[in-house]
C-alpha cells in the first residue's frame, strides 16, 4: 500500500478543493494556516477534510485527482457523501 491519497476539502464558500498528498491531515493544516496551502483556498479558509482515498502511488493519485475534477458538482457530492467509508 502507498502513502498517496487523493483529498477532497469544503472551502468556507461551498466550493470543493481536490488534491493529492501523502498526509491529507498535515496537507489540511497546510491549507487552513500556512502559505504552503494553495492561492485557491488561501481565500476560502478555514476548509475542512471531506474526502479521502488511498492511491496506490503518485501517478495513480494524480490521474484520480484528474478524473474527479472533471466530474460535475452533483458528482463530487455524491462521492463525498459515498467517501465515508474510504476515509481513514
Amino acid at each position: 500500500m502507498s502513502d498517496w491519497h487523493v483529498y477532497m476539502v469544503r472551502c468556507t464558500d461551498g466550493t470543493l478543493y481536490t488534491g493529492v498528498a501523502v498526509d491529507p491531515e498535515r496537507r489540511l493544516a497546510e491549507h487552513n494556516g500556512s502559505a504552503l496551502g494553495a492561492r485557491y483556498t488561501r481565500a476560502r479558509r478555514p476548509v475542512e477534510l471531506v474526502y479521502v482515498e488511498a492511491a496506490a502511488d503518485r501517478s495513480a493519485a494524480c490521474k484520480r485527482e484528474a478524473a474527479i475534477k472533471r466530474l460535475s458538482r452533483a458528482q463530487k457530492l455524491r462521492l463525498v457523501g459515498e467517501g465515508t467509508s474510504r476515509r481513514r
